[in-house]
């Protein structure tokens, strides 16, 4: 159902990611009469898969996932980590399959941080360099992006720089010298590695900083880079801003579970402060979306894992790759959700996605509760016991105290699944997955295009009042 009326649909994954965000996105911008999809955190790690009913694929990185219905723009928030070079490639990719006006449909906020090249392969060095101890990095560079904007501001690359010539080459000589710098100590004791080489290629070419201030103008001639009042030109207008989340919210670089998190704030925060910002009195509606069952691209603690759901239930989007390595697969567990609610706050509705994969497992099982070592003294500052079990991970009182974060991280490494099985039955189990959860069940999804998708009756309303967060300290 479209709507005339102002509406902000956000959108946040409750999982590690991977839940089908862009495949969501496609569909409330094909049936909710959406005009603008707005980034809200993020770089260009994020891999938001969209399937058309006539077959084509993109897997959206920056552009928003609703660029492939006609006359939606995408706006990339002061919030995401812009990389215009993967950018160009998207874009090659979508003029291929026909979408040739991405770029003109796009706005950038000046203020948003540039991942260069330096930070990428700074970022692929420093993870190859951790060996068998990786931290789960998409190899993109978000995180270094973010660690330099804290260390030196300013003189950190932002959109607003790649107008400028000049001083995208100062910024970008920079740039090079400090993470040279940081990757001597890195590379300290290394044996000589061919792909740590060619890593490192760019930071000894004469001319590479030169040409890439070129193809950053040439970007910046070909998308609108705008100020901070922009956005709210477009939320006044009738029908839906999409507000496209990235990753997972047990991802959070604050409630993530450290050191093996995102670099990115993933819960609905940054989205509720840039519809304050902008004045935003319309209707605000906040999905929660997760998988009929778990998975994780990546390394970190993932208690339901299981190797033989990661055998059956391969993924034709999500394969394992020299960076996040394997994808992992695992039963429903409502530790971790009950978690990620609590971290997120209010969502009115959920979004099941994945459930025609549910049909080839032999049984469907939830995990409600762990079953832990026995110190139990240490085990109550981090979660709710109930008797012998696990009951919840406890919200920490101090999120930036990442030692009390990676004591956590250990702590669930060492967690067991005791895992309720159920009946086969769908109906079932999706009110079984909504009373757990304190929310509705607005839409499923049974594959891949807009056509697999359900909506159940109205979508209920959300709400009109809005205060701007509490900043936790980056971004």
């Amino acid at each position: 159902m479209k709507t005339q009326d102002p509406q902000a649909i956000l959108i946040a994954d409750l999982g590690y990611g991977d839940a089908g965000k862009g495949s969501i996105v496609d569909y409330l911008g094909r049936t909710r009469g959406a005009h603008t999809v707005v980034r809200y955190n993020g770089g260009a790690q994020a891999a938001h898969n969209v399937v058309t009913p006539d077959g084509q694929h993109h897997t959206f990185a920056q552009f928003g996932s609703g660029t492939f219905v006609p006359g939606v723009r995408t706006h990339l928030s002061r919030f995401m980590m812009l990389n215009p070079l993967a950018m160009l490639a998207e874009e090659r990719h979508l003029s291929a399959l026909g979408v040739r006006d991405s770029f003109p449909r796009t706005s950038i906020d000046r203020r948003a941080l540039v991942t260069t090249p330096f930070q990428q392969s700074a970022n692929r060095v420093k993870e190859m360099a951790r060996g068998e101890a990786r931290h789960g990095s998409c190899g993109m560079g978000v995180g270094e992006t973010m660690a330099d904007w804290l260390a030196v501001g300013d003189d950190a690359l932002f959109a607003a720089d790649l107008e400028d010539r000049a001083r995208s080459i100062r910024k970008l000589k920079r740039m090079r010298d400090r993470k040279l710098a940081q990757l001597q100590e890195v590379l300290k004791g290394l044996p000589p590695d061919e792909a740590i080489g060619r890593e490192l290629e760019p930071f000894h070419d004469p001319g590479f900083i030169a040409a890439t201030a070129d193809v950053y103008a040439g970007f910046a001639s070909q998308v609108d880079i705008v100020g901070p009042e922009y956005l709210a030109g477009p939320l006044e207008r009738p029908g839906a801003a999409i507000f496209e989340g990235a990753q997972g919210v047990l991802l959070d670089e604050w409630y993530g579970f450290y050191p093996y998190n995102s670099w990115s704030t993933l819960t609905f925060k940054n989205a509720d402060a840039l519809l304050a910002e902008a004045g935003f009195s319309g209707e605000v509606l906040k999905l929660g979306l997760l998988r009929g069952y778990l998975t994780r691209h990546g390394a970190g603690p993932f208690v339901t894992e299981d190797g033989r759901l990661t055998s059956r239930l391969q993924d034709l989007h999500n394969r394992d790759n020299p960076w996040q390595r394997t994808f992992r697969v695992g039963y429903l567990d409502f530790v971790a959700l009950r978690y990620a609610l609590n971290v997120t706050g209010k969502v009115d509705v959920l979004v099941v996605t994945n459930l025609d994969r549910m049909d080839s497992l032999p049984e469907w099982r939830t995990c409600n509760r762990y079953a832990g070592p026995d110190a139990r003294p240490h085990l109550q500052e981090y979660f709710d016991l109930r008797g012998p079990w696990i009951r919840d991970i406890k919200v920490p009182p101090d999120p930036t105290d990442l030692a009390k974060q990676e004591e956590l991280t250990r702590l669930l490494s060492t967690m067991r699944p005791v895992y309720d099985v159920w009946p086969k039955d769908l109906d079932a189990y999706l009110e079984l997955i909504s009373e757990t959860r304190g929310a509705p069940i607005a839409i499923t999804s049974r594959g891949p295009t807009t056509l697999d998708k359900e909506t159940f009756g109205r979508i209920p309303a959300g709400t009109k009042s809005l205060a701007a967060p509490a900043s936790l300290g980056r971004n």
